[in-house]
């Protein structure tokens, strides 16, 4: 029988992802005010000195960063992890001798599953996957903001740039998978519960990059992640929708209107299960053709679909739901 939480335990849970969530919404914003701030006080050479070695580490994020054992295996994490709670399901082995691009969807509006399972230890990655090393992607924009560069590297998140992507796949041996949350800010608009709509139909390049250097495909799916928060969701064609649109265009990312369970912020506590998916074994090609990248990525949106309907009665769902890949 599980064990029933105690009120501390609870409460504990509900701090260590405020905290995320706090963190994941406004410390960029934070960090960048504080440095220009500081710049018109007595303190000012710290922030001359911050924006300097920024200039000076421009490209450590491309280069694998500094990610730390120590944070990624801080306790907060598994506090992180139980509130939910987030569980990670293996269905097949990775050979710690290839590299490997894997997929993950749905984004949601945090990503939350993905975080847990590949940039923390929380959830047993490297005890399922032995030799494997996870390395999560994120928007590169982050890591030109000083201070939360550093937070963001220390937890071994990269940039999902070329530069950073062809650096884990052919300078840093074999046994690295680079996870990609192919749908990005795109699908983060579609989010909420009871839906199951993915974007990748038209996204090519994470195919592209794994045929350049040999890196076996991998499609994952974290159930749970869209029943987290209750999103606005405007129609297509929308002043809302054109606006949203429109600031992802700029900034890279799509600012979602939401509500968590509690105080706006807390997430629903709804089981979010990511399952990693049996690897498409993809060939090296230097200069891959455009029908050998049609070819792998109508594989890869097979598998996913595979995945899906595989797993959706196991980890909460009816028969009933369909994956929608648009």
């Amino acid at each position: 029988m599980t064990k029933e939480k105690t009120k501390l335990k609870e409460f504990i849970e509900a701090i260590s992802i405020l905290q995320w969530v706090l963190s994941f919404l406004f410390m960029g914003v934070a960090c960048i005010i504080l440095m220009v701030y500081l710049m018109f006080t007595s303190l000012w050479p710290l922030s001359a000195l911050s924006f300097a070695w920024l200039v000076v580490d421009w490209q450590s994020p491309e280069r694998g960063g500094r990610r730390t054992t120590f944070v990624r295996k801080w306790r907060v994490w598994e506090h992180y992890r139980d509130f939910f709670p987030i569980k990670l399901v293996k269905t097949a082995e990775l050979n710690p001798n290839k590299n490997y691009v894997l997929g993950c969807h749905p984004h949601g509006i945090m990503s939350a599953g993905a975080f847990a399972c590949f940039s923390t230890d929380s959830c047993g990655f490297t005890e399922a996957f032995p030799g494997v090393r996870p390395t999560l992607a994120i928007l590169a924009g982050l890591f030109r903001i000083p201070l939360f560069r550093e937070y963001l590297m220390c937890a071994g998140l990269s940039p999902v740039s070329k530069p950073s992507l062809i650096h884990h796949l052919s300078k840093r041996g074999k046994g690295n998978a680079v996870v990609i949350i192919i749908g990005g800010a795109a699908e983060s608009l579609a989010s909420s519960p009871g839906v199951n709509t993915v974007v990748v139909k038209q996204r090519k390049g994470f195919v592209r990059v794994a045929l350049e250097f040999g890196a076996d495909l991998v499609p994952v799916y974290s159930f749970g992640e869209n029943e987290l928060f209750q999103q606005v969701v405007f129609s297509e064609g929308s002043l809302g929708r054109s606006l949203q649109d429109l600031f992802k265009k700029i900034m890279g990312f799509a600012p979602c209107l939401f509500v968590g369970e509690r105080f706006a912020f807390l997430p629903y506590r709804t089981p979010v299960t990511t399952v990693v998916g049996s690897p498409i074994s993809v060939p090296k090609r230097a200069t891959p053709t455009d029908e050998e990248v049609d070819h792998y990525h109508k594989l890869y949106m097979e598998g996913l679909s595979k995945l899906f309907h595989e797993h959706k009665v196991s980890c909460g769902l009816s028969e009933g739901h369909e994956l929608r890949i648009i």
